[in-house]
């Protein structure tokens, strides 16, 4: 085995604790490892305790995604008692986590993703009056550029570009502006450099909007309060839904105006990134947001399971064919247990050889679908839901897919396998939630002046196992629950970025972001950003 000449620690810009490993050769990525750095272990925490306080502890596993992980455990308690949650619950669940999945996305296209295509320095060339012709031209929203340039003046003539100086690999951009640019493609022109800074400036503030909703519905964020086993303890009244479609307007009208056209300017200049990145080629996604019938086929972004190589059809997403293997992770647990059975036993003795890359070397645990590997994420969801003629969102996300595929003259839906397409499929995803958690709002107005009150359904949660199996913004999330005399007897999490960050399985089987490093071309091994675009386009 060829010794890694790329080693990436930290991996920066992303939520978590990672590391990524690899062996170049001939100016490509010929084998890769994933390294998770981070034990978490809440499954341990909740045992023992009462079902019901899963939920609160369980989303403390994430600061991004804490929404989705409450939903997730509170789901797994309702599955495990074969409780329904009423209409109005459902509404305000779908409501929370859009914001959420907004926030989110949000965040990772323009704070954490941006700055792998985006050289603010090269803005400070930009002409202003060909600033504003492009951003009309390009169908995307205009800002004070003149004011924006004018900013990154000051900070560059203080010495430093501030909260944009991370990302030149060793490359000072105020010094050496050529060697710096040469990361990116340096066709593509400073006035689109500044509009995509002005817009990571603004995209602050829509966080901030998405964040306030979530605050309005579940008292505060992080972390909810009021999304409980059972259903919802928010109710909502019409002076607090007028607040909320006010913000959701808001942060609807910026995506339409500014991400997806930012998307869609950007993108040419990358096109090279539709040839790589495509990863394992198999695709999982529970399904989130629900409609009425709360069946997982039928959300309005549904379940499913795809093959590349199978010609992207659809199957139902069966969670008894999930199985976590430990061969080779931090865990003493058995392996290739279903997460019902699933332990979470850990390695406490730590010699120089437990870092291993042909044993044990990471903390993340090796999921498989019918013993494949399986990418999570945006890119699995808007698949599903592009290829599930008989999902009444199929038309929606089409005509979004399609769109944005002939506005890239690509006529190749499978072209969506690779790099580029993993991040438009995240960007897309954010407008069609956009579009749609607006109609929720009314349909919750409508439910409560119609004199629905019921936002809770009360159970008994003596013994039983359940599964909750939801999205979370990063993808195919499952909360796994087992009760015995109304405690938590087992309790299992397989993450999407368990699933996306699996180190090799037993069989030798890469995980999905290994699979997708293999093959990535770098140009320069010292400063290899391709790597560093595909870790962060799973947004670890």
């Amino acid at each position: 085995m060829a010794e890694p000449n790329v080693v990436i620690d930290p991996i920066t810009r992303i939520e978590g604790h990672l590391r990524i490993e690899a062996v170049v050769e001939g100016g490509v990525i010929t084998d890769a490892w994933c390294v998770s750095t981070l034990f978490r272990g809440i499954e341990n925490v909740v045992k023992g305790r009462r079902p019901e306080d899963a939920a609160y502890i369980a989303q403390r596993m994430c600061g991004v995604c804490p929404t989705s992980h409450s939903h997730g455990s509170a789901m797994s308690v309702e599955d495990a008692t074969g409780t329904v949650i009423p209409n109005g619950a459902r509404l305000v669940r779908n409501l929370l986590e859009a914001a959420e999945f907004l926030h989110s996305h949000i965040l990772w296209f323009y704070t954490l993703a941006a700055l792998d295509y985006v050289n603010p320095a090269k803005a400070l060339a930009a002409n202003i009056a060909d600033t504003y012709a492009l951003a009309q031209a390009a169908g995307t929203s205009t800002s004070d550029f003149g004011a924006v340039q004018a900013r990154l003046k000051k900070l560059v003539d203080g010495g430093d570009l501030s909260i944009f100086s991370n990302g030149w690999w060793g490359i000072n951009p105020l010094t050496d502006p050529e060697a710096a640019d040469a990361l990116y493609n340096p066709e593509m022109p400073a006035e689109l450099h500044l509009i995509g800074v002005a817009h990571y400036l603004e995209a602050l503030e829509m966080q901030a909007e998405a964040a306030r909703v979530m605050a309005l519905i579940s008292g505060k964020f992080p972390h909810s309060m009021t999304s409980v086993a059972g259903g919802t303890a928010w109710v909502p009244t019409p002076d607090k839904l007028d607040d909320i479609l006010y913000r959701l307007k808001r942060v609807a009208e910026w995506i339409n105006a500014a991400m997806i056209p930012d998307t869609l300017a950007i993108a040419p200049f990358y096109v090279a990134a539709l040839e790589f990145g495509g990863g394992c080629g198999n695709f999982l996604s529970w399904g989130v947001f629900n409609r009425e019938d709360q069946v997982r086929e039928s959300r309005y972004l549904p379940a499913g399971v795809l093959y590349a190589a199978e010609g992207l059809k659809v199957e139902q997403a069966d969670y008894n064919k999930v199985k976590e293997y430990v061969d080779r992770s931090w865990y003493i647990s058995e392996t290739g247990l279903p997460p019902l059975e699933g332990q979470t036993e850990i390695i406490t003795e730590w010699t120089d050889s437990t870092f291993d890359r042909e044993g044990q070397y990471s903390w993340a645990k090796a999921p498989r679908y019918d013993g494949k590997a399986m990418e999570a994420g945006p890119l699995s969801r808007m698949l599903v839901a592009y290829l599930s003629a008989d999902n009444e969102s199929n038309a929606a996300v089409k005509s979004l897919v399609d769109g944005a595929l002939a506005k890239l003259g690509i006529t190749d839906p499978t072209k969506l396998v690779s790099l580029l397409g993993r991040i438009a499929a995240r960007n897309l995803e954010a407008k069609f939630i956009a579009d749609e958690c607006l109609g929720w709002v009314t349909e919750l107005a409508a439910y409560v002046k119609d004199g629905g009150a019921d936002f809770w359904a009360s159970y008994k949660a003596d013994s039983g196992q359940g599964a909750g199996l939801w999205e979370a913004p990063r993808g195919a999330l499952g909360h796994f629950i087992n009760i015995k005399g109304g405690r938590i007897e087992n309790y299992q999490v397989v993450t999407p970025g368990t699933w996306d960050l699996s180190p090799k399985d037993g069989d030798g089987q890469p995980g999905p972001m290994e699979a997708a490093l293999i093959g990535t071309p770098i140009a320069e091994v010292e400063r290899p950003i391709n790597a560093a675009r595909i870790v962060r386009s799973f947004d670890p």
